[in-house]
Formats: C-alpha cells, structure tokens, sequence
C-alpha cells in the first residue's frame, strides 16, 4: 500500500550518527522549510543499496536546487551505517529504523526478507520513495517488490520540480 497524493505524511523521529556523535532527526523539523526525500533501502553494505545511496550523493546538488533534503531509512543500526557511508562516500543523511517502526508506519516492510536465500527477516523496509512537501503531504509515493530495482528518480525530480 502506497499513500495517496496528498494524504498527511506520517511524522517521525529516528536516530543518525554524525561526526558529533549519535543525533535524532526529525521530519517536522522540515516543515515549512524543505521538501522531503525518504529513500527506504533493504540493507547497507549491498550492492544495489551502495549504487542507489551513491548515485543519489553524485547528484545531491539537483536535490539541494529542488529545495529538498534526502534521507536514507534502513533497519541498520547508526554505527553500521555510518561505517558504510564512510567506505563509499555517502553523503546523504542515513536514519536509523532499527526497531522498523518507521518502516511499519509507511507499510513498505517485507514479512519475509529473502526467504528464497534462507534469510527470513521480517520487517526488512522494501525499496519505497515518497516525496514530501514543506506542508507535510506525500505528493509522491513508489514502492518496489524487488530490492534489486531503483526508484524512478527522474519522476522523483519532476515532482520536486512541481512544488
């Protein structure tokens, strides 16, 4: 299930680690100020993850010229995340949804992640993106069955683009 454009965006407080040290992030601390970006991604340290969270920090500056902030949402904890970032320059800010609350609200979690390789974790978030505008509306959803695929990021642009 993907909200519909512009149903209220779920609000939410999840934890990064920075080079200060461990810090929350919040999405209402963007409101009325930047559109939203969040990237939910199965797993740091995977191919397909490490090109899409690369990929996105190479064009940053579009994101930035669209009046957006990305988030990167995966259920790693902050210190494996941030040792993933730092090997492949990650730029972008990755939160920390090791509970998967984040990933239950936004119904983009896998009841089984992987079975078929004998893996079995549940909860695992799905590759979703959802653009959220500085009034708290998703104006964009896009939630994908297979973690091998990407998001459509021009589309993703282009509803930037529009607000």
């Amino acid at each position: 299930m993907s909200f519909q454009p512009g149903a209220p965006a779920p609000s939410f407080t999840l934890p990064t680690l920075t080079v200060d040290g461990p810090q929350l992030v919040s999405t209402d601390s963007y409101l009325g100020k930047k559109n939203l970006v969040l990237l939910f991604f199965p797993m740091a340290f995977t191919g397909v993850c490490t090109k899409e969270m690369c990929s996105i920090t190479e064009d940053y500056s579009a994101y930035e010229n669209l009046d957006a902030e990305v988030l990167g949402i995966s259920g790693d904890n902050p210190f494996a995340q941030a040792a993933w970032a730092e090997k492949e320059g990650i730029k972008l800010t990755l939160l920390s949804d090791y509970e998967h609350e984040v990933t239950e609200m936004f119904k983009v979690s896998y009841p089984s992640f992987l079975p078929e390789k004998n893996l079995h974790m549940g909860g695992v978030p799905k590759r979703s993106a959802f653009v959220i505008d500085k009034e708290g509306r998703v104006r964009y959803s896009e939630v994908l069955e297979s973690p091998g695929d990407l998001p459509n990021f021009d589309k993703i642009k282009e509803v930037l683009e529009s607000l």
